[in-house]
């Protein structure tokens, strides 16, 4: 075990483990099973550090590592619950009020609308508009195309939308 690994992953630890927390636990929204895929997701990348290319930005990187470990506990754990998500799809054709954008992860209503969204609109909200990465990392961290990206947020938005008109959050405009 080289010391600069151990280093690196406890810098990285330190430095991104408060938001991969968050970002699983918008998708699990459950506190001990988001800390345990946390560890998981630096476990991880302390085993495959060798394949991180340094080219990369470190934090994309574990997001990507986070991502997976996420989904494939979700499918594992909850396919029940997920055919359930995947069939209750808010629907919206209007543009996203800027004061929702404004809504902070901690929004325990954006928090309960989000988790009734389908997986991938969940996904790509938090991704681009919570923890703000850019179309290309979030591309990355999801292994989708640009295009994919962006036309996935662009139904998301509305969806979201109409999910937070639906339970009386925001209220439609006349």
């Amino acid at each position: 075990m080289s010391s600069e690994r151990k280093n690196e992953i406890s810098a990285w630890y330190e430095q991104h483990s408060g938001s991969v927390f968050r970002y699983i636990m918008l998708m699990v929204r459950d506190s001990q099973q988001a800390e345990d895929l946390t560890q998981d997701t630096f476990t991880k990348a302390f085993r495959y550090y060798d394949t991180f290319e340094r080219k990369a930005n470190p934090r994309t990187w574990l997001f990507r590592i986070a991502h997976n470990v996420t989904i494939d506990y979700l499918r594992k754990q909850k396919p029940i619950e997920t055919l359930k998500e995947l069939l209750f799809i808010g629907q919206g054709s209007n543009a996203l009020p800027e004061e929702i954008l404004e809504i902070k992860e901690n929004s325990k209503e954006l928090y309960n609308a989000l988790g009734r969204l389908k997986s991938s609109y969940r996904e790509i909200i938090i991704l681009r508009k919570i923890r703000e990465f850019s179309i290309q990392e979030t591309a990355e961290i999801l292994d989708w195309s640009e295009s994919k990206v962006k036309s996935t947020l662009s139904r998301a938005i509305p969806a979201l939308e109409a999910q937070l008109i639906k339970e009386g959050i925001i209220y439609e405009k006349n």
